[in-house]
């Protein structure tokens, strides 16, 4: 769920977790790096969770520009931009990506809040499966494509209750994504470590400082939800981030790609168990439809 500054794998990957050497290590740093994939998983879908309880006083956009404050300080703090040094051929991806960046978490949330964590996060996670299938001329990933899209289709299928806005927000979600993967990729061929990630994240930052305080002004937030929008910050933001940086040095990529897969299914739960949102059959199997189409490819991968 992208809502955080994410592995460009196939779900997220910042630039410089993407560039991070994956080695198999020994066995315990393999069984420490698979416990921390989990945690990460977990904690970036109950940030979300958190967030959306902050909803009914700061809304989606105050939610989202707190979280863009967080991602930026932990971004800058460990990425440590040289600003001054950069060319415009590195300048102009940086600014695509802080405007994709802070589209991809407001579409996110906004979708949330409509249409419920897990079908927000699966709508969204069509962003990269896109990328993964569309870049393969197997057999095997046209079959996955045909899965992915019977997935869609039985979660947007048309209902009396049906949200097409949310939908439609979650599915500008995933466009954003896709974006922010092909980005990341240019970003991280031409500034180098994670400097590119922390400038976009920062420049994202301070185009929401106006929102923020406009939500401020106009919707005095209280201090719970406060701490629900510094707390999303944090679970979906800097410990997923600093959670795959130490992941990919321990867990091959083909099996970081394949739990990152699992992602819609933890969203559903978490939002199940903390939210109260239920789903139902066509809706549990449209997610696992399209979670089953990005595990076969990943499986299926010879590289």
């Amino acid at each position: 769920m992208r809502t955080r500054p994410a592995p460009a794998a196939p779900t997220r990957a910042t630039p410089s977790a993407t560039s991070a050497p994956a080695a198999s290590g020994p066995g315990g740093g393999r069984l420490a790096g698979v416990a921390t994939m989990v945690g990460s998983g977990l904690s970036n879908q109950t940030g979300a969770a958190i967030g959306s309880l902050a909803f009914p006083v700061l809304g989606p956009v105050g939610v989202v520009a707190v979280r863009q404050y967080v991602a930026a300080l932990v971004l800058i703090a460990v990425g440590r931009p040289r600003l001054r040094s950069f060319t415009w051929a590195q300048w102009w991806p940086v600014l695509l990506l802080a405007l994709v960046f802070g589209t991809m978490n407001l579409s996110l949330y906004s979708a949330i809040e409509r249409v419920g964590l897990g079908l927000a996060v699966t709508l969204e996670f069509l962003g990269p499966l896109t990328i993964a299938l569309a870049s393969s001329r197997r057999r095997v990933d046209v079959g996955c494509a045909v899965i992915a899209a019977a997935g869609v289709i039985t979660l947007m299928r048309p209902q009396p209750s049906t949200d097409y806005l949310g939908m439609a927000l979650g599915l500008l979600a995933a466009a954003c994504w896709a974006s922010y993967i092909l980005l990341n990729r240019t970003v991280g061929r031409r500034v180098p470590g994670a400097q590119g990630a922390a400038a976009a994240a920062g420049i994202s930052a301070v185009m929401f400082l106006p929102i923020g305080i406009a939500v401020a002004v106009r919707h005095p937030p209280t201090a719970d939800a406060v701490a629900c929008a510094i707390a999303a910050g944090v679970l979906s933001s800097a410990v997923p981030y600093l959670a795959d940086l130490f992941t990919l040095r321990h867990v091959p990529p083909r099996a970081f790609g394949l739990f990152m897969s699992v992602n819609p299914v933890l969203a559903a739960l978490v939002g199940m168990i903390g939210l109260g949102q239920g789903l139902g059959g066509p809706e549990w199997a449209g997610i696992g439809a399209i979670v089953a189409a990005n595990a076969l490819s990943i499986v299926t991968s010879r590289s």
